[in-house]
């Protein structure tokens, strides 16, 4: 019995010991022989690392930041050479796992992690749809002034000032129908900074009081005053 009391003691202070984390980062870069990786968050306009870890052998990681609130983070990956590449993904509480290859850094990442994150790929999804159709109207506009055609070149842009109008319209419904997530203030904030205030405003009022008191809720009333105040 006493052995046990002792054994709990010297337990419950190595536990007391050790550093508690919010967020825990971890997975593995296929291929990765050496190279840095940093955790980065946005402070203001820069992005300032929280985590870092040198990779040598390994390409397995583990990485750890406090949080607040849910928010938008940055895995980086410096292969010792000016290139650079970045994962963007939404954090919360817990446990992230980002799985990836050298070779497609970005591109190759498999994200598990927060519900924040699973919305955030939903609406990304969409927006590469957006992308491509604006990808094959550039190449159709070349074209057409490849060939002096000004009617078609004409009848192009109307198109494609279509489909802009409709990506924001999509942008703004999506963040009206996901309320109760932190990615309605933060595609405000980021997607649609520029849209007309009483769209931005709509999306405001929507939100739900856990969404309005994280960061990215509190960041959006904050734009919004500055821009009342800007025109009384």
């Amino acid at each position: 019995m006493k052995n046990a009391l002792l054994l709990f003691i010297a337990f419950m202070i190595i536990a007391c010991g050790e550093k508690q984390h919010d967020l825990t980062v971890k997975g593995q870069i296929k291929g990765l022989k050496k190279g840095t990786i940093y955790l980065k968050k946005a402070n203001d306009s820069a992005l300032i690392s929280v985590d870092s870890l040198t990779i040598n052998g390994d390409s397995e990681f583990e990485l750890h930041s406090n949080l607040e609130s849910p928010e938008v983070l940055f895995l980086y990956l410096d292969k010792n050479s000016s290139e650079k590449d970045r994962i963007r993904f939404f954090a919360d509480k817990g446990i992230t796992e980002i799985n990836t290859s050298l070779k497609n850094f970005a591109f190759d990442a498999e994200i598990n992690g927060s519900t924040q994150q699973k919305t955030l790929e939903e609406y990304e999804k969409m927006m590469s749809r957006f992308k491509d159709q604006n990808l094959n109207l550039i190449k159709e506009k070349f074209e057409a002034l490849k060939a002096n055609n000004k009617s078609k070149l004409d009848s192009l842009e109307n198109i494609q000032n279509s489909m802009q109008k409709r990506q924001y319209l999509f942008t703004v419904n999506f963040a009206l129908n996901h309320k109760d997530s932190e990615v309605a203030p933060y595609l405000a904030l980021t997607e649609i900074y520029n849209a007309k205030i009483n769209l931005l405003d709509t999306i405001n009022k929507s939100l739900s009081v856990k969404v309005k008191n994280s960061k990215y809720g509190k960041e959006l009333q904050e734009f919004i005053d500055k821009i009342n105040e800007s025109e009384k």
